[in-house]
């Protein structure tokens, strides 16, 4: 059985007052997409928020470890650079910032905390250009505004481009399919099955089914009312999907 990456044990967060997770537990094993479906209001996006650490969520009880270490303690940067990347459901657009710029400065930062020299300009474009191959984004764009003007569909493409090139041992993508066309959805569907290793995972937040028919997850979740209520196999989205989130 391969390493566990990432463990929550009875993880309780709160925004204000109002408490929205009441006790989640996961186990995610290297290699292993899980999948966390759920209704609105269920805590889907507020699991992913504590996770990389954005700090107008408080964590009022529970644990949540990270290769052994201890997440909750570590600022976003260190969650990033220990190797965890997120999804936006709405990327945002950065003026000024041109992809090329924005990447090389986030793979510097990466590379320094773990004690690795930067890559060189020949290097770094040689690595630009492999990825956006990769993810089959047009080389024009390394000279474009981080997401000013993109379309939906672009904008999710070049999430992707990102993921590619930090190259994450945990993955969590945040809704990343709502809203999205079918070719929009296979370009986010393509990428992560392409980034797909024994080494590394993936956690796809979502409330649709359409997106788990692309890339098939090893674990289901159903996180209702700020707790699972729920884990099986691929079947269980087949529930989902003819019952509704009422079943559980």
């Amino acid at each position: 059985m391969s390493e566990i990456l990432l463990k929550i044990e009875g993880l309780h967060a709160s925004i204000g007052d109002k408490e929205i997770l009441k006790g989640v537990d996961l186990e995610i094993r290297k290699g292993e997409v899980h999948a966390v479906m759920g209704p609105n209001g269920a805590g889907k996006s507020t699991l992913s928020a504590v996770l990389t650490g954005k700090p107008m969520y408080e964590v009022t009880a529970g644990s949540v470890t990270f290769l052994g270490q201890n997440l909750l303690e570590m600022s976003p940067e260190e969650r990033s650079w220990a190797g965890l990347f997120l999804s936006f459901q709405y990327p945002i657009e950065i003026p000024g910032v041109t992809i090329t710029n924005f990447m090389k400065a986030a793979l510097d930062a990466k590379r320094k905390r773990l004690g690795e020299k930067p890559l060189n300009g020949a290097e770094f474009l040689k690595l630009l250009r492999s990825k956006m191959d990769f993810v089959k984004m047009n080389p024009d764009f390394a000279k474009r505004e981080v997401n000013v003007g993109f379309s939906g569909g672009e904008k999710k493409r070049n999430e992707i481009f990102q993921m590619a090139m930090l190259d994450p041992t945990l993955s969590i993508l945040d809704e990343t399919d709502s809203g999205l066309d079918v070719d929009a959805l296979k370009i986010v569907a393509d990428g992560v099955n392409a980034l797909r290793t024994p080494e590394k995972s993936a956690i796809i937040i979502t409330h649709y089914h359409k997106l788990l028919e692309y890339v098939v997850p090893d674990v289901v979740h159903v996180l209702k009312a700020g707790k699972i209520v729920a884990t099986g196999g691929r079947e269980l989205v087949d529930v989902i999907e003819n019952q509704g989130f009422d079943k559980f």
